[in-house]
C-alpha cells in the first residue's frame, strides 16, 4: 500500500476586530508559523498572511510512520479547529454586542436630550399661552363686551399662581445659563423642580379644584348664542396664530400640564444611564412628580365630595315627595333601624374619639357665634331706636336755663356725629364679619350630618366579607368624608375661634373709642353742668341715685300707661254682678279683682268655665305645680283654675277724674315755663362761655332766595340740620344780621372757641 504524501496548505479564517492573538495560540503555535510532526517549523511571511484573517496550517499525514499516529494527529487537529471556530464566533458576537451597546447609548443620549428639550420648550410655550389668555384675551373681553359677561373674572381664579410658579421654574433654569445638551443641565432641572414642588402643588391643586366652575360658566355662555359668538370672535382676534375657539382651550392647559410632568420626567429617566451623576436626583424628581399628582387628585376628590354635600337644598314638600323611591326609602329605613339599635344598646356604635371631640367643639363654637351675633343685632337695634328719637328737634323754650341747654347740645352732638359713626363702625367691623362667619358654618354642619348618614350606611356593610360595587362606593364615600373632616375641621375651628376673639377685641376697642369721644365731649361742657364741682365719689353716688330714681318713675309711668291702655271699657254692672263685686271686694280686697276678657273653657281637672266680663278674685298666681300660666281664682263661691292670659285687672268706673298730683297755680299768677330740672332755691345763673361754635368752612354764595351767603370762618347758628324733606345735605342756618337760609352741610365746621376765631354769642353748637 502506498503511503500518501505529506501536504501542507494554509486555511484562512476571518480575523475578529477585537482579537490581537492568534486563535491557535492555545495550541502552542503563533500566528505566522506551523510545526510538523518532526518538530520542524514552517513560517509564513506577512505578505502571504491576509489582513482580514489568520492562517491555520493543515498538514497531510506523513508518508512514513504508523497508521495510528496518522489517525491520532487528524483527531487532535479536528478538535483544535472546532474550538477555534467557537472562540471566533463568540468574539464576533461580543464585538457585535459592544457595537450595539455603543449605538444604543448614543441613541439614548439623543432621546434624553430631545426629552429635556421638549420639557423646557413646551414649558415656555405653555407659559406664553397662559399669559396670552390671562392678559390679552381677558382684557379684550372686558373692554369689548359691555357689560362684561357674568362670572368672567371667576373663570381666571387661581391662574395667576399657576403662571407665577411656571415662570419661576423657567427663571431658575435660565439663571444657570446652561443648554439642554450640557451634562449639568439635567441636575439643574431636577434641583429647580424639587425646590418648587410645594409651590407647584399649592397652585395647581386650587386651580384643578376650581376647574369645574370654569366649565359651568363657559356652558352658561354657550347657551346664549349671541354672547358666545362675540366671545369666540374676541378670542380669534386676540390669538390669530392659535386655533382656539373657546376659553377652555387655554384654561384646560394647567390641568393637562400637571399630568404631563411625570411623563416627561419618566421619559428622561428611561433614556438616562444609571451611571449618570444626576440619575438618583432624576429618579427622586420623577417620584416627586407622581406623588404630587396623586395628592392633587386626592384633594380634588375631597373638594368635589365637600361641594356635593355641603350645599343646603331648599326643597318643598312636593319636591321631597317626588324624590321618594324604593331605593331612598330602603336606605332611610336602614339608617333609622341602625340608629334605633344604637339607642337601645342592641348594637355598638362605631366610635371615633378624635372626630367626636372636633364635632363637640364645633357645635360649642357655633352656639357661641350665633349667640354673639344675636346680641350684637339686639344692641344695634336698641342703638337705632335711641337714634330715631330725636328730642333735640323740638324747641322746648329753655332760654336762660343753663343745664337743659347744655344737655341739649350734648345730645345733639351724640345723635348727629358720635353715635352714628359708632353705629357705622359696629356694622362694618362687628356685624358683617359675624354674619359672614355664620354663613360659613353651614358647610361644615352639613358635612357633619352627611357623615353621620354615611356612617350608619357603613356600619351595615362593615362586617361583609365581599362588597358589591354600590357598597364599595358607600364605604369610599364615608372614608372620604371622615378624612376630609379630620383634616379640615380643626383648621376651620381654629380660624373661627380666632375670628371670634378678634371680633370681641374689636368690639372692646370700639367702645373704648366711644368712651373717649364722649369723655372729650363732656369735658367741653364740664363747667356748665350741675354737680361738676363734686368729688368723684360724691358725683357717682349722686348719678346712681338719680338714675335709679328716674328708672323708678319711668317704670311707674309705664305701668300706669299699660294699665290704662289695657283696661276694658267700663260697662255698667248688672245687680248680680254688683253683688258679686261687693262680695269679692270685701273678702279679698279691690286689688285682687280681675275681669274675664274672653270666654274660658276648662280643659283640665279643676278648671273653671267662665264667660266674658265675669268678675273673679285671684287667690294665687300659680297652680299647685308652680305653673304661672294657670291662676287659682274665686268666682263667687266656686274656686278653680283659669288661664292667666284671659284675665285682666278690673277698673271700677268713676264719675270724677282723680286729682292731679301736681299743685295747680292761681289764675293771677303767671308761671314761667321751665325744664324738668331746675336748681332748688337758686336763681337762673348767666350762661358761661360755650366751648364750640359752628363756622363756615368755605365761602358760599347764595344762588336763590332760599339760600344765604357767608364767608369762610364766619360764625353761623344752625337752626335745623336738614332741609324740609329731611335731607341732611342742607342745613337751615342764621348768619350775622339775622338772615336765615339754607347752606350745604359740608360747608360747615365745628371749631373750638379760641382757635383763632372771636367768640360770638348765639352762634354756638
Amino acid at each position: 500500500m502506498e503511503v500518501p504524501r505529506r501536504l501542507s496548505f494554509p486555511l484562512v479564517l476571518p480575523k475578529p476586530a477585537s482579537s490581537a492573538r492568534s486563535p491557535l495560540g492555545a495550541a502552542g503555535q503563533t500566528a505566522g508559523s506551523s510545526k510538523d510532526q518532526t518538530g520542524g517549523e514552517k513560517f509564513i511571511s506577512e505578505e502571504e498572511m491576509p489582513e482580514s484573517g489568520v492562517i491555520v496550517v493543515v498538514e497531510a499525514p506523513p508518508e512514513d510512520g504508523k497508521a495510528a499516529r496518522r489517525f491520532s494527529s487528524q483527531d487532535s487537529f479536528s478538535e483544535e479547529s472546532s474550538l477555534s471556530e467557537e472562540r471566533l464566533e463568540e468574539e464576533a458576537r461580543e464585538a457585535q454586542r459592544r457595537a450595539e451597546e455603543a449605538a444604543a447609548k448614543e441613541r439614548a443620549a439623543q432621546r434624553q436630550q430631545l426629552a429635556i428639550q421638549e420639557l423646557v420648550e413646551s414649558e415656555r410655550s405653555y407659559l406664553r399661552l397662559l399669559q396670552l389668555s390671562t392678559v390679552t384675551i381677558r382684557s379684550n373681553l372686558q373692554q369689548q363686551l359691555q357689560p362684561p359677561p357674568a362670572g368672567l373674572d371667576s373663570m381666571f381664579l387661581h391662574i395667576e399662581e399657576v403662571i407665577d410658579v411656571s415662570s419661576r421654574l423657567l427663571s431658575l433654569l435660565d439663571q444657570k445659563q446652561l443648554q439642554p445638551g450640557e451634562p449639568d443641565f439635567l441636575q439643574s432641572l431636577c434641583d429647580s423642580f424639587l425646590s418648587l414642588s410645594s409651590e407647584i402643588e399649592a397652585a395647581y391643586k386650587e386651580y384643578l379644584a376650581h376647574y369645574n366652575h370654569v366649565t359651568e360658566v363657559e356652558n352658561s355662555y354657550k347657551q346664549k348664542e349671541a354672547l358666545w359668538n362675540e366671545v369666540v370672535r374676541v378670542i380669534k382676534a386676540a390669538a390669530p396664530d392659535v386655533n382656539a375657539t373657546s376659553l377652555s382651550f387655554f384654561l384646560v392647559m394647567p390641568v393637562q400640564r400637571i399630568a404631563r410632568y411625570p411623563l416627561l420626567l419618566q421619559t428622561i429617566q428611561k433614556h438616562t444611564d444609571a451611571s449618570h451623576p444626576a440619575y438618583a436626583l432624576l429618579e427622586q424628581t420623577a417620584h416627586t412628580s407622581v406623588a404630587l399628582n396623586c395628592r392633587i387628585n386626592e384633594y380634588k376628590r375631597f373638594r368635589e365630595v365637600a361641594d356635593k354635600y355641603r350645599k343646603t337644598e331648599m326643597l318643598t314638600i312636593k319636591d321631597k315627595i317626588v324624590r321618594l323611591n324604593t331605593h331612598s326609602i330602603a336606605k332611610k329605613t336602614a339608617r333609622l333601624g341602625q340608629q334605633i339599635k344604637h339607642e337601645a344598646g342592641l348594637k355598638p356604635k362605631l366610635v371615633d374619639e378624635e372626630f367626636d371631640a372636633l364635632e363637640g367643639f364645633f357645635y360649642v363654637l357655633e352656639n357661641g357665634i350665633l349667640e354673639l351675633l344675636e346680641n350684637v343685632e339686639m344692641y344695634l337695634q336698641h342703638l337705632q331706636g335711641f337714634l330715631s328719637c330725636r328730642t333735640e328737634d323740638f324747641d322746648l323754650d329753655m332760654d336762660g336755663e343753663k343745664a337743659p341747654i347744655c344737655y341739649k347740645e350734648i345730645t345733639t352732638a351724640l345723635r348727629q356725629w358720635i353715635l352714628p359713626m359708632f353705629e357705622k363702625r359696629m356694622r362694618k367691623l362687628i356685624h358683617q364679619p359675624l354674619c359672614a362667619l355664620r354663613d360659613l358654618l353651614v358647610g361644615p354642619r352639613n358635612l357633619i350630618r352627611k357623615r353621620l348618614d354615611k356612617l350608619l350606611d357603613y356600619e351595615v356593610i362593615e362586617g361583609k366579607p365581599n362588597l358589591s360595587y354600590e357598597e364599595q362606593a358607600v364605604a369610599n364615600t364615608y372614608r372620604t368624608l371622615n378624612t376630609l373632616l379630620l383634616t379640615e375641621l380643626p383648621q376651620f375651628n381654629g380660624l373661627a375661634l380666632q375670628m371670634m376673639w378678634s371680633t370681641l377685641g374689636t368690639f372692646s376697642c370700639l367702645h373704648r373709642d366711644l368712651a373717649a369721644d364722649m369723655e372729650q365731649l363732656f369735658h367741653s361742657f364740664a363747667q356748665q353742668l350741675p354737680h361738676s364741682s363734686l368729688s368723684p365719689g360724691a358725683f357717682w353716688e349722686w348719678a346712681e341715685s338719680s338714675v335709679l330714681e328716674g328708672a323708678r318713675r319711668l317704670q311707674h309711668l309705664c305701668r300706669m300707661l299699660e294699665d290704662k291702655l289695657n283696661a276694658p271699657d267700663a260697662q255698667p254692672l248688672s245687680p248680680s254682678s254688683q253683688r258679686r263685686l261687693k262680695q269679692l271686694t270685701d273678702k279679698h280686697g279691690s286689688g285682687k279683682i280681675f275681669q274675664v276678657m274672653s270666654t274660658v273653657v276648662g280643659t283640665r281637672d279643676l278648671d273653671l268655665n267662665l264667660t266674658k266680663g265675669e268678675l273673679v278674685a285671684v287667690i294665687s298666681e300659680a297652680d299647685s305645680r308652680g305653673d304661672r300660666r294657670r291662676w287659682l281664682v274665686d268666682a263667687g263661691g266656686k274656686r278653680g283654675y283659669a288661664a292667666a292670659s284671659k284675665l285682666i285687672r278690673y277698673h271700677q268706673p268713676t264719675d270724677d277724674p282723680p286729682p292731679s298730683p301736681h299743685p295747680s297755680l292761681a289764675e293771677d299768677v303767671t308761671a314761667r315755663r321751665r325744664h324738668s330740672y331746675s336748681p332748688a332755691g337758686n336763681a337762673p345763673l348767666p350762661m358761661s362761655q360755650p366751648c364750640f361754635q359752628v363756622v363756615g368752612a368755605y365761602d358760599f354764595t347764595a344762588r336763590s332766595k332760599h339760600e344765604v351767603s357767608f364767608r369762610a370762618g364766619e360764625p353761623v347758628r344752625v337752626l335745623e340740620p336738614h332741609d324740609k324733606r329731611g335731607s341732611p345735605e342742607w342745613s337751615l342756618v342764621e348768619v350775622r344780621g339775622g338772615q336765615r337760609g339754607y347752606v350745604p352741610s359740608n360747608y360747615l365746621a365745628i371749631m373750638p372757641v379760641g382757635a383763632g376765631l372771636p367768640p360770638n354769642p348765639g352762634f354756638f353748637l
